[in-house]
């Protein structure tokens, strides 16, 4: 059920404040689902193997299949952005976002207690790949709709850097969950396998608590309530015409819908190598210390969260498609370099290359997303819009750390497949931004808008 829609507050001020304590809800709500999200990733390439899928021939074998279950929810990452964003744009932004955080949550801590392979057989892989798309299921409809917290409450001029908030929760949440997992690494191997590997998946239980408390505080957008307003209208006129969200998103929003995949699939291609390529080639074909590399990435994740807010912020003055242009010619340049540096075994050059990629490559890329791609949608079909333009490349995306290191282990250690790879996926990002319309003038609220959508 919607809510009743309220006044809207009266001054200026408590705008602000409402703005502000939504940014903040979609940033803390958004952190607590990607540490859900990650640890999972930095499990697959670093203990997942061995624990679910031993192959003592070969550990990367068995890194391989870990890297195929991450990959899995992968795919259900679009249906949750087609039910979320279809309840989302129907009934309201809050109950949709208070359930995705609870299905993540849920997922990740019955993770941490699974019974390994060598405890029951084969339903450990199973329990494991269930799981793995419960979260998937989940984080589908998780970021369409805190950014949409985030852009629809802020003011016109600051939607850039209101929308980078659930961008810098995304960041708060690799700090957490690489730190994290820093940490337990360096425990002996032992107890790093028997229970060290489980701690990082438990712990979510109390930032889940915590992610709730302030989710439930949220109230529906102001963009939400005026189109719900305007519809209420028109049912008393007699001119209501309810229509599915996905299909006047697909009738209306094609194109739109295009350009933002592409533009996500380019950011994400190049992420990936940092998240979780660049330590799997790293642990697997270089004598730097997996704790190093985990350092590194925390790193650059803690430079990120002042670089989202920067980068958006900037967007919100020089527009969105060149800041997005910018982090694309960043991720060409750079894909090669990261590998080779990571070969050449030097740790402090890592450090370097890890918080350039990261912090200015990604930075710039993912920080606008939430405004850029929140512009380019009606209120209407917002939220799956958002959903899809994030989630449909998933299918893609979710099969190039599988992808990559099966290309290592063909190349034996060789990256340069996968660095020309991230290179062609960073120009397609960059055509679709420069296709795009300049949309960080324009009105998403106002009724002359929505018509000329």
């Amino acid at each position: 059920m919607a809510e009743p829609a309220t006044a809207a507050p009266a001054t200026e001020q408590e705008r602000t404040k409402l703005a502000k304590r939504a940014a903040v809800a979609s940033l803390v709500g958004t952190a607590v689902e990607w540490y859900d999200y990650f640890i999972f990733g930095t499990a697959s390439a670093l203990v997942f193997g061995p624990l679910f899928f031993p192959n003592e021939d070969d550990p990367i074998i068995g890194t391989l299949s870990a890297f195929a279950v991450f990959g899995v929810g992968f795919f259900a990452r679009p249906v949750g952005g087609i039910v979320f964003g279809h309840f989302g744009d129907k009934f309201g932004r809050k109950a949709a976002l208070v359930t995705t955080l609870m299905l993540m949550g849920f997922a990740t801590f019955l993770i941490g207690l699974l019974p390994t392979t060598d405890q029951i057989g084969l339903w450990a892989p199973v329990l494991l790949v269930i799981l793995r798309l419960v979260q998937g299921f989940g984080v589908g409809g998780e970021w369409g709709g805190a950014s949409l917290v985030a852009v629809e409450y802020a003011p016109a001029d600051k939607r850039g850097a209101y929308g980078s908030f659930p961008q810098i929760g995304n960041a708060v949440g690799l700090v957490f969950s690489t730190g994290i997992f820093a940490l337990v690494s360096q425990l002996p191997d032992e107890q790093l396998f028997s229970w060290g590997w489980r701690v990082p998946f438990l712990l979510s239980a109390v930032l889940i608590a915590v992610g709730l408390f302030v989710r439930f505080k949220l109230t529906e957008t102001p963009a939400f309530k005026a189109a719900q307003d305007r519809l209420e209208q028109e049912a008393a006129s007699g001119k209501a015409k309810e229509k599915m969200p996905i299909a006047e998103l697909f009738r209306n929003f094609k194109k739109p819908l295009l350009l933002a995949m592409g533009m996500r699939f380019g950011e994400a291609v190049f992420g990936y190598i940092i998240l979780t390529i660049g330590l799997t080639f790293a642990t697997n074909y270089t004598e730097i210390p997996r704790t190093d590399v985990l350092i590194a990435g925390t790193v650059a994740a803690a430079v990120a969260i002042y670089t989202y807010y920067f980068f958006g912020k900037l967007s919100d003055r020089i527009g969105r498609r060149a800041v997005f242009v910018l982090g694309s010619v960043v991720a060409a340049v750079v894909a090669f370099p990261f590998f080779w540096i990571l070969d050449a075994d030097s740790i402090v050059l890592m450090y370097v290359v890890y918080v350039v990629a990261y912090a200015i490559g990604v930075g710039a890329l993912y920080g606008v997303e939430p405004a850029f791609f929140s512009e380019l949608f009606s209120t209407k079909v917002r939220y799956t819009g958002l959903s899809l333009a994030a989630q449909l490349p998933s299918v893609l995306i979710g099969l190039w750390p599988l992808a990559s290191t099966a290309l290592l282990a063909a190349t034996d250690g060789d990256p340069w497949p996968i660095a020309l790879i991230t290179v062609v996926a960073a120009l397609i990002g960059l055509v679709c931004a420069l296709m795009a319309p300049e949309t960080n003038e324009s009105d998403i609220v106002g009724e002359k808008s929505e018509e000329a959508r």
